[in-house]
């Protein structure tokens, strides 16, 4: 039987988050906290961070990745729904077909 090799989890400090996704400091933050005055900037989805200091704190490597995953697959379906609706609701693969 081969022996699993279990690896641990990779810490992203904050500026590696910001260069993964694309997000300003501010931004991630507002994702993390309601604001009542900005409620559209909360996301419940995005992932929390994890204490790796007195003052200092990094997110897992996979989250953030499964973060942006669901944030890419949640993009191409409105994609496609806005699409859907801009061709009167027929399908990508129905446009142009003479039946």
């Amino acid at each position: 039987m081969a022996a699993r090799t279990k690896t641990a989890p990779t810490i992203l400090r904050r500026n590696q988050v910001e260069a993964r996704t694309g997000l300003s400091r501010s931004s991630i933050y507002a994702k993390m906290r309601p604001n009542p005055k900005r409620p559209g900037d909360f996301d419940p989805t995005f992932p929390k961070p994890i204490a790796v200091g007195a003052r200092a704190v990094g997110w897992i490597e996979h989250e953030i990745d499964a973060w942006l995953s669901a944030q890419i697959e949640k993009s191409r379906a409105q994609a496609n729904e806005s699409e859907q609706a801009r061709r009167g609701g027929k399908r990508t693969d129905e446009v142009g077909v003479i039946r």
